[in-house]
This record gives C-alpha cells, sequence and structure tokens, in this order.
C-alpha cells in the first residue's frame, strides 16, 4: 500500500475514534496564538495572496499581522491546518 493510501487509512481510523469520544483524535489542540506573518512568510505568499488563496479578507489579515485584532477560536483552527497542511486547505477551498 502506497504511504497515501496509508494516511488515508490511518485518518478514517482516528476519524471513527473521535466519532467515539475515544483515541487521540478526540484531543484537537488549538493554539492560543499564531503568528500569522510568519506562517505567511513560511509559506512564501504576500498578504494578497494569502487572502485569496485561504479566503481571508486582507483587512482581517493586516490586523491580525499588525496586533490589532487576535483571531478566534474558528480562525485559529483554520490557520492551524494551513500551517499543517497548506496544500489541503488549498483543495478543500478550491472554487469556494
Amino acid at each position: 500500500m502506497s504511504k497515501v493510501g496509508r494516511d488515508i487509512k490511518q485518518g478514517l481510523k482516528e476519524a471513527i475514534a473521535f466519532s467515539r469520544g475515544k483515541g487521540a483524535a478526540a484531543r484537537v489542540h488549538i493554539p492560543a496564538e499564531i503568528d500569522v506573518k510568519a506562517m505567511r512568510a513560511r509559506l512564501g505568499m504576500t498578504q494578497k495572496e494569502f487572502s485569496d488563496t485561504f479566503k481571508i479578507p486582507v483587512g482581517t489579515l493586516r490586523d491580525w499581522e499588525q496586533g490589532r485584532r487576535a483571531p478566534d477560536q474558528p480562525s485559529r483552527m483554520l490557520l492551524r491546518v494551513i500551517e499543517r497542511e497548506p496544500q489541503a486547505a488549498r483543495r478543500a477551498l478550491k472554487g469556494a
């Protein structure tokens, strides 16, 4: 079985465990803070590119990066996914 196949199989096992309230998958870590500017820089994207790609208003992105506002919990979850799996986030949002 390919690595992708093994990853999908493992993901399904974790999803089943999560739905039953069991296993490591049942514990979700949402960071209290995310350095959005550093994350965007690691991805090699401008503010406009990041905004367009991940459907986050550029004004919101600027506020987060300049410390005027902090991402709320759902936003931090999305940012965590983008940080860890940017290609998956792009695929999920493609055409949105």
